[in-house]
């Protein structure tokens, strides 16, 4: 089970809190029973807050891709690389 976020845990600390509050408040309940039902409830409804927020979504790890090996590299004759001088290089044939 993954551990919960800081949003996860203010949200749920803050609906516990006052859902118990508002609640007491309006049924004006003052026995044993109905207190202890009332923080239940509340109890309950942190919770579905808590676990209705959205995770964090993890960033997709990309491949990257390996080098390639010699063995994949087709050998190129002298003769195929260009009819350049002795002296002569690529750069210096493109200039």
């Amino acid at each position: 089970m993954p551990r919960p976020t800081a949003a996860q845990l203010a949200y749920g600390s803050c609906t516990v809190i006052f859902s118990t509050l508002a609640m007491l408040l309006l049924s004006q309940t003052s026995s044993g029973p109905g207190v202890a039902l009332i923080a239940v409830a509340a109890l309950a409804l942190g919770l579905l807050v808590a676990m209705t927020v959205p995770q964090p979504r993890t960033r997709a790890v990309t491949a990257v891709p390996a080098p390639r090996a010699a063995a994949d590299r087709t050998p190129v004759s002298a003769t195929a690389r260009g009819a350049a001088g002795a002296g002569e290089t690529a750069r210096g044939r493109a200039a």
